[in-house]
């Protein structure tokens, strides 16, 4: 059944920045699909809600509230999920963003700052658990969640879109280096209604020009994500790695303009 190829029974995911929003849909479709998961964010009464509904899918959800912005405390996921399951067999790096702000506002530390958030911690994840899923799994899948806008140029993004894009070509290096035993791929999700974007959504102009300016015509949804994600980690996408996969609805150009103007 092609169906079967979606399922990761027996597996071992961590995913960081899951207390809510895409991580929190990864989490939940993973467990879905069969795999027990470490989930980790900053606030543990997220956490928590998230681990319930992994716990009513079947698998067990393992919690580490913990500040992500702390290489170390990133790091140390791998170990913890080895410590809590006794194996690894993914790792999700969705934790992290930069706030937009106009190019002559925006600090050569912003940008350190972005870079580290973004790629570094994403790194320090990569390298600290690649050893345990050749010793545990014998290999395994690692997905980073990029964004569009680390591809389309828009104002005020110059932190965040710079990082992204840096993670998205951190993917293709990555998946090389780790070639054949771990694949590495990544997501580049559109507008997606998040808690990140629900002030903009609810205001119905700005929702008007995010769906009328994407060729679906539509804001995504979580699972639209966590859907993608399950495809690249599970056996359905053993034929990909190095790739970076956008579900965006279609976009060419970016879908909202912010309101900085002109020089």
């Amino acid at each position: 059944m092609i169906l079967d190829r979606f399922r990761i029974d027996g597996q071992v995911a961590v995913v960081t920045g899951a207390g809510r929003g895409l991580g929190a849909a990864i989490a939940v479709a993973f467990a879905e699909a069969g795999a027990d998961v470490l989930i980790a964010a900053r606030t543990k009464s997220q956490l928590d809600a998230v681990a319930e509904q992994v716990a009513h899918a079947g698998p067990q959800a393992h919690v580490v509230a913990a500040d992500l912005s702390d290489l170390d405390a990133t790091a140390a996921l791998a170990e913890a999920a080895v410590q809590r399951f006794g194996r690894l067999d993914i790792v999700v790096n969705n934790v992290g963003g930069a706030m937009p702000c106009p190019l002559l506002d925006t600090t050569p530390q912003a940008l350190v700052d972005a870079f580290n958030f973004n790629v570094t911690n994403a790194h320090a994840l990569v390298r600290a658990a690649v050893p345990h899923m050749l010793a545990t799994a014998g290999g395994g899948s690692i997905l980073n969640i990029t964004s569009t806008m680390g591809r389309l140029p828009g104002r005020a993004f110059a932190a965040y879109g710079t990082a992204k894009a840096a993670l998205a070509h951190y993917t293709k290096l990555a998946a090389l280096d780790l070639n054949p035993r771990i694949r590495v791929n990544a997501i580049a999700p559109g507008s997606i209604l998040t808690s990140a974007l629900e002030i903009v959504a609810s205001n119905d102009a700005m929702r008007t020009q995010l769906e009328s300016k994407t060729p679906l015509q539509s804001i995504g949804d979580p699972d639209d994500i966590a859907a993608a994600a399950l495809y690249l980690v599970s056996p359905a996408g053993k034929y990909l790695t190095g790739k970076v996969l956008e579900p965006d609805g279609g976009l060419i150009a970016p879908n909202l303009d912010l309101p900085i103007g002109d020089l």
